[in-house]
């Protein structure tokens, strides 16, 4: 297959372009930022101003992404930046994510061959692009991929799934393993807290169980937001049906945080059920996490 470079952005006229990396697709005038903060029309061209600029770089435990049946037992170099293009009230990495870059550029910048040389020195056998969503700083996230490529490592995506068609399938020319993020299934629900359209994240699944790169997804599961039996057994079966049976399904329990503190933490016997109604619908591989057994 040969896999095309996609455009960034594209030009609207003399005075505004169109983000393409994501599915948001904000229309920018120059000097505006697009609704990640992470990403701003300058002189009519999109400025990644993150590049170069992680603000969490550590080891963590592939099992941490999470990713339970890739390099298992391995340990991953892990970046972020600031920036997101959702809007999750419940967002753990909230202090970053939910952060604008402010244009002032700090003096040290972390280059890609940098990172891919830290990841070397520290044993990692791979990248991980995670903490924030990596689509909004996928030209600093690819090149750091393919340097890391070249030196036999694997690169990891921690995701929720909103990334363009064109994106999506020129990931897989540098993406080895992805955990994807599937908030709900309720597409109402799904606009009203993320910010983000559920038919989208669907449509990009579908594609990553369809391509080379190993997939995982991740749920966590919400009181009185994703909790039902139905909606779980909705999610099941989606992943069953139309991803894979063999599809690894992780189901986390909440803890209140950021905008959403009116909640109780999910009890370990919801994150069980879940667990139970995953197996009920076929699925080889479903996980709990976040609680204490």
């Amino acid at each position: 297959m040969d896999f095309f470079q996609p455009e960034y952005f594209r030009e609207i006229d003399k005075e505004s372009i169109k983000c393409l990396l994501c599915e948001r697709s904000c229309v920018l005038k120059n000097g505006q930022k697009g609704f990640c903060g992470a990403n701003k029309n300058i002189d009519n061209e999109l400025v990644n101003l993150v590049y170069g600029h992680p603000v969490a770089l550590n080891i963590d435990h592939i099992e941490k992404k999470p990713l339970y049946r890739f390099l298992k037992g391995s340990e991953t170099y892990s970046l972020g930046t600031l920036g997101c293009n959702f809007k999750c009230l419940w967002c753990q990495n909230y202090s970053i994510s939910q952060k604008t870059f402010n244009d002032k550029i700090p003096s040290e910048i972390i280059l890609p061959d940098e990172v891919v040389s830290g990841a070397i020195q520290s044993g990692c056998m791979s990248v991980s692009y995670t903490y924030n969503e990596p689509a909004v700083f996928y030209p600093y996230a690819k090149d750091i991929g393919m340097i890391a490529r070249e030196n036999g490592l694997k690169n990891i995506f921690v995701t929720n799934g909103y990334q363009t068609e064109a994106v999506v399938q020129n990931m897989i020319s540098w993406v080895d393993a992805a955990n994807v993020d599937l908030k709900c299934f309720d597409s109402v629900r799904h606009k009203k807290f993320t910010g983000g359209d559920l038919e989208i994240v669907l449509r990009n699944l579908r594609s990553f169980a369809g391509s080379p790169i190993h997939l995982e997804i991740t749920t966590l599961i919400i009181p009185d937001f994703n909790d039902s039996d139905k909606e779980l057994s909705d999610i099941a079966n989606f992943i069953s049906d139309e991803l894979g049976k063999h599809i690894p399904w992780h189901v986390s329990a909440f803890h209140p945080d950021y905008k959403m503190t009116d909640r109780t933490s999910t009890p370990k016997e919801t994150v069980f059920k879940a667990v139970e109604i995953g197996l009920s619908k076929g699925l080889k591989y479903v996980y709990p996490g976040n609680i204490r057994l």
